[in-house]
C-alpha cells in the first residue's frame, strides 16, 4: 500500500518513528492559510504528529507494506552475501542512520541484518546497539501489522534467523 491518501483508522509508516494510526484528519489555519492535516499517533510511543496532507511525500509517510512484500523483507534478513566490516564504526553509523531515516522497510531490514551479523563477530558500539534496537523495533511493528500477527511472533522469527545474537 504505497498510497498517500489515508483515512481515519488507517495504519501508516512515518520514517524513523515507525507505524502510526491516522486518528484524525483536521483542517487548520496556519499563518492565514487553511491546510488539511493527518493527525498520526505513533503506535510504539503514543506520540502524536501532525502532517500536512500536501507534505506526505516530502516527509516520506507511506502505507504499511502489503503481505506480498513481506517475503522480500525476510529474504533481505536471511541474505548473507554482504560484507559489513569494511569501514569505521562512525561511518557505518551515519550510513545506517540515513537508511533508517528513509523509512524504507527494506533499508531498515538491511540495517538489522548487517548489525546483527556484525554483532556476532565483535562488540557493537553503544550507538550501534541502540540503532540495532531501533531497526528491530521499527521492523517488528511493521511486519506485525502487515501480517496481522503478534509482535512476539515476529520477534521469535527474527531471532531464529539470526540466532541469539539478534535477541540480546
Amino acid at each position: 500500500m504505497q498510497t498517500t491518501d489515508f483515512r481515519i483508522g488507517d495504519k501508516a509508516v512515518y520514517p524513523a518513528h515507525g507505524v502510526a494510526e491516522v486518528v484524525a484528519i483536521e483542517q487548520r489555519e496556519i499563518s492565514g492559510n487553511k491546510q488539511k492535516f493527518y493527525i498520526l499517533k505513533i503506535l510504539d510511543t503514543g506520540m502524536k504528529i501532525m502532517v500536512p496532507t500536501s507534505n506526505v511525500q516530502a516527509v516520506g509517510l507511506r502505507g504499511v507494506i502489503r503481505k506480498d512484500e513481506v517475503k522480500e523483507v525476510y529474504q533481505i534478513l536471511k541474505s548473507r552475501g554482504v560484507s559489513v566490516d569494511g569501514q569505521t564504526w562512525n561511518r557505518r553509523y551515519r550510513e545506517y542512520m540515513e537508511k533508517i531515516k528513509t523509512g524504507s522497510v527494506y533499508e531498515i531490514a538491511e540495517v538489522l541484518r548487517d548489525l546483527s551479523l556484525l554483532r556476532s563477530d565483535k562488540d557493537l558500539s553503544f550507538g550501534e546497539r541502540k540503532m540495532l534496537d531501533t531497526a528491530r523495533t521499527l521492523l517488528v511493528k511493521e511486519l506485525a501489522v502487515a501480517r496481522s500477527k503478534k509482535e512476539s511472533e515476529i520477534e521469535r522469527e527474527i531471532e531464529q534467523i539470526f540466532g541469539s545474537a539478534a535477541a540480546a
